[in-house]
């Protein structure tokens, strides 16, 4: 089959669309600069605000304040009740409502930007108030004392080297190494905090107990510790059911007592200290718990198809995804690749709507076994599985936009890997098509 652009693809749009669809002026990165905004917003007043306004503004108690404040939402909005009621949120906009509400509502998944810019705002603002506790240091101020500059120094420390593991580069050539320093790294950064607010309200007040009752950061560190003890505390080993119809990739069966909803993932570990991968739930109508589908990518999906468990360790609660955005429109289009099925076939089972599928992969029954193709066909006898190994690797933007056309859709969600998400998206969005597909910020 021939797939020339020309023959299928209209025009790009005006230069201004083609620019808002590319993947730094996404809404991840559009909430990253509203956040660093604000915050020069308040650095550019103090300057401003007179000398009596300007020492409050850059006090130790105010930049801790900020601090704070930039920590908690980078913190809270990560938090998966919290992530679930975003999703909730967002999708309560009624099909009725005009497309264009709802296109930009279904970019409730790129909520990570708040994250990364409060971290961002957090740690430069922590940076400002160890600078201005350096000045007082080398002035002879009794603000100054060893105890409190140790712990500042130190704090300054493991966040620069959370945000520097975070930056995407680092972020993808050492994602295990990202992962555990942002897991233990963010407990220590926590426990100096708090140290660090302790400290400032024993220098502040004779009541210690009172001063950090009237704390506005006591308040926060508190909120925060909660949110982030709150996944352990639901920490569990589960047993778990392995079918392997392939080398490739194995199906999990789970039914520890919990049926997720649809458009959802589960963060499983086989050592909960070290390494989490969250996967697609795939539950079924009527029936309880879920499956999910792990593919060969790398030395812990190989590892656990060659030598599967019988137990894995679960936390925290099942986490709404990219897909679960899918109600927002009337009709849509799923392009998924290998494994990205899993994430898709809950969708296709639910039959909330109409649905398009659009799948490309080696031999779908020899990988993923007779079972799962089945399902796909029974819930949508006319799916396009592509055959990799029969034909030549599809254009997935054309067949998007072809399949996008053909069904009247509204939307197109695209679950590949990260180049062939990036090019369908941004392919799409730059033709005025609302386009969707995960972002890799976590």
């Amino acid at each position: 089959m021939d797939h020339s652009l020309d023959s299928c693809l209209p025009a790009e749009r005006h230069i201004v669309h083609r620019l808002g669809a590319q993947s730094w002026l996404s809404h991840y990165h559009r909430l990253f600069m509203l956040v660093i905004v604000a915050n020069l917003v308040w650095l550019g007043v103090a300057p401003r605000a007179g000398n009596a306004m300007l020492a409050t503004l850059l006090a130790p108690s105010t930049l801790a304040d900020l601090v704070v404040v930039n920590l908690s939402i980078a913190v809270l909005v990560r938090q998966q009740y919290v992530v679930n009621l975003l999703f909730w949120i967002a999708t309560r906009a009624p099909t009725t409502w005009p497309l264009a509400i709802r296109r930009s509502l279904a970019k409730v998944y790129h909520f990570g930007g708040l994250h990364s810019g409060c971290a961002a705002a957090a740690t430069a603002w922590f940076a400002i108030h160890v600078m201005a506790l350096t000045v007082q240091a080398v002035e002879g101020e009794p603000g100054a004392t060893w105890e409190r500059m140790t712990l500042a120094y130190a704090l300054l420390g493991v966040l620069l080297l959370i945000v520097i593991m975070a930056l995407p580069a680092m972020r993808a050539r050492f994602h295990n190494g990202f992962e555990r320093v942002h897991r233990f790294g963010g407990w220590t950064a926590l426990a100096l905090f708090w140290a660090q607010t302790i400290a400032l309200a024993n220098d502040d007040s004779a009541s210690l107990g009172g001063a950090l009752i009237s704390s506005f950061s006591f308040w926060m560190l508190l909120a925060v510790s909660v949110s982030v003890a709150l996944p352990w505390l639901r920490l569990r080993k589960v047993a778990v059911e392995v079918e392997r119809p392939s080398s490739h990739a194995v199906v999990v069966r789970f039914d520890h007592g919990v049926t997720p909803f649809f458009g959802s993932s589960t963060a499983i570990s086989r050592n909960p200290l070290l390494e989490w991968h969250s996967f697609a739930n795939i539950p079924a109508p009527g029936e309880a718990g879920f499956r999910i589908i792990i593919s060969r990518a790398g030395d812990w999906t190989g590892t656990f198809i060659e030598d599967p468990p019988r137990h894995v360790w679960v936390k925290g609660i099942t986490t709404a995804g990219v897909a679960h955005i899918e109600t927002l429109f009337r009709s849509v289009v799923y392009i998924a690749t290998g494994s990205g099925i899993g994430p898709v076939l809950p969708h296709l089972l639910a039959r909330r709507l109409p649905i398009r599928l659009i799948w490309s992969t080696r031999p779908p029954r020899k990988t993923y076994g007779d079972g799962i193709v089945d399902e796909i066909l029974a819930a949508q006898p006319d799916a396009l599985i592509w055959d990799t190994d029969e034909r030549d690797k599809p254009d997935l933007l054309e067949l998007a936009y072809e399949g996008y056309a053909s069904s009247g859709a509204e939307a197109v969600i695209c679950i590949a890997n990260r180049s062939l998400t990036n090019r369908v998206v941004t392919g799409l969005e730059s033709r005025g098509i609302p386009a969707y597909g995960a972002i890799w910020d976590s």
